[in-house]
């Protein structure tokens, strides 16, 4: 099997389980003792964003993009204008986005966790990047949960800085996660 790293434009319902099952492994390895464990337990399965991601290509709200070490995909990326809605979250919120009205957001992103620490992430970060700029877009955005500390520095290092600002998730019964704005000029 080659070891060839290519980006796959999610379009077929195989991308989107994929990045489905990714972003599952993702949260279950990043949110333990973040989010309430019976939330992980009961929403975040293999199969929890297939049709959002199906839905998100249709429509065009946002684009998948896979990276695929020869045929086994490692990680993925979602990206797009800013989000007014997030869908991701324990239930449907609004953010309050007027400040940052024209810009890209990097929306997910999760490297699969057997393949982490092999570049994967900043491959996939500066391609989604790069397909920002050439969309017109001349900053970005990624919110981080404040405790993810790992994630906080990848960003850092990949020219992201904490602006201030943060959004608040909420997550049933009663849980709150407040996710941190890093932002990015893209000159």
């Amino acid at each position: 099997m080659s070891d060839t790293l290519r980006f796959v434009d999610a379009c077929t319902r195989e991308h989107f389980a994929a990045m489905s099952r990714i972003h599952a492994l993702g949260w279950h390895a990043a949110y333990v003792g973040h989010v309430p464990a019976d939330y992980l337990e009961r929403e975040i399965t293999d199969q929890r964003w297939v049709s959002q991601f199906a839905e998100d290509y249709r429509t065009g709200r946002c684009r998948g993009l896979l990276l695929y070490r020869g045929d086994t995909p490692v990680g993925c990326i979602n990206y797009g204008p800013a989000r007014t809605e997030n869908l991701n979250a324990g239930s449907p919120c609004t953010f309050d986005n007027r400040d940052y009205q024209g810009w890209g957001e990097l929306i997910s992103f999760y490297v699969h966790p057997q393949e982490c620490g092999k570049g994967y992430g900043a491959l996939l970060i500066e391609e989604a990047v790069s397909r920002l700029k050439a969309q017109g877009f001349s900053n970005v955005f990624v919110l981080v949960l404040r405790e993810n500390e790992g994630a906080r520095r990848f960003y850092a290092r990949h020219g992201f800085a904490w602006d201030g600002t943060h959004q608040d998730i909420p997550f049933p019964p009663d849980a709150i996660c407040v996710d941190l704005r890093y932002t990015r000029s893209l000159p």
